[in-house]
């Protein structure tokens, strides 16, 4: 895919990994809207990125299948296209399943999982359009189950698989899928403050790296399914 003047979209981009990607492809020349529930808060992170005719910063809960279709309207309004998406925006609560509580299962399903459908289902015809990407970001919390994460691993199992099968849905319009399934990221996820104690993990700006290098694949090859992980774990 040639990189300039193309147009992402990234859920949950105001901070950690959303921002790290956005960040990387606002430097590599691509045109990036970035969304979150809070206006004011994307909009300080969108200043941080570049200015209003690279960076377009805008206010959606993907809980709401209606905000997702008004984001992506404002994307083709704003610059007439839409290339690459990534539904990053989740939440993560961890709990033994018999103490977990149904706010907190709810609030996971609709985010994490939920959430990735909505975005796709408001970004695919724009998708078709540009034979673009869509990437959500899973975890290898889809892969490997552990205590306390019952509510967590179900949504990231259920991305991992919900994307696989639209890979297969959506290849025969040129629209390339991708799961990424990252390890430990250093982020602000589950009430962490990410300072040098995180430094063995693997940083936002690593996926940005990584999306990076999936746009730049030869379009015949399709990596539909990535796990990355820190190349050295903690030493505790």
């Amino acid at each position: 895919m040639n990189l300039k003047n193309r147009v992402a979209y990234i859920t949950g981009g105001s901070k950690g990994i959303g921002y790290g990607v956005a960040e990387k492809l606002a430097a590599a020349g691509l045109k990036v809207a970035i969304s979150g529930r809070t206006l004011e808060t994307v909009q300080k992170a969108a200043r941080r990125l570049g200015n209003e005719e690279t960076v377009l910063a805008l206010q959606s809960d993907v809980t709401k299948h209606g905000d997702e279709e008004a984001a992506i309207q404002k994307i083709l309004n704003h610059w007439g296209q839409l290339d690459v998406v990534l539904a990053n925006a989740g939440v993560g609560h961890f709990a033994p399943v018999d103490e977990m509580s149904e706010e907190h299962w709810h609030q996971m399903i609709n985010t994490n999982l939920n959430g990735v459908f909505h975005t796709l289902k408001a970004s695919v015809e724009a998708l078709k359009k540009s034979k673009g990407y869509y990437m959500t970001l899973a975890s290898l919390a889809g892969t490997n189950f552990f205590p306390s994460g019952a509510g967590y691993n179900a949504t990231k199992f259920g991305v991992v698989g919900f994307t696989q099968a639209a890979m297969l849905d959506l290849r025969k319009y040129d629209i390339k899928v991708s799961t990424i399934m990252p390890g430990s990221v250093a982020t602000h996820f589950n009430n962490n403050e990410p300072d040098e104690k995180d430094s063995w993990k693997i940083q936002p700006e690593d996926i940005g790296e990584l999306v990076l290098d999936l746009l730049k694949m030869h379009p015949r090859t399709l990596p539909s399914k990535i796990e990355v992980r820190p190349s050295r774990p903690d030493k505790k």
